[in-house]
């Protein structure tokens, strides 16, 4: 099953622990994360299913394509790590 793993700054707003969940696209496992955690849903997607422009989603050390349908494949070996981009001065 792919891991997915969360940035500190996201686990220190919502409960974000890593999780090994199926799914054989982003959507789908990111769906199966969102399940056993719901309010981490509206940290990382939109309310039209797509990543928040502050949010970059990385699937064996590449950046996904497909930031609004989230179709990019998994494997079961996958790793996908989810991040915030931080700005400011």
């Amino acid at each position: 099953m792919p891991l997915v793993e969360f940035t500190p700054n996201l686990t220190s707003q919502t409960e974000a622990p890593p999780c090994q969940v199926d799914g054989g696209t982003v959507a789908e496992t990111l769906a199966a994360v969102f399940v056993r955690h719901p309010r981490l849903r509206g940290y990382v997607l939109d309310d039209q299913g797509a990543l928040r422009p502050h949010v970059v989603v990385f699937v064996d050390g590449t950046t996904v394509r497909d930031r609004r349908l989230l179709s990019d494949p998994v494997i079961p070996e996958s790793e996908i790590f989810v991040m915030q981009a931080l700005s400011g001065g």
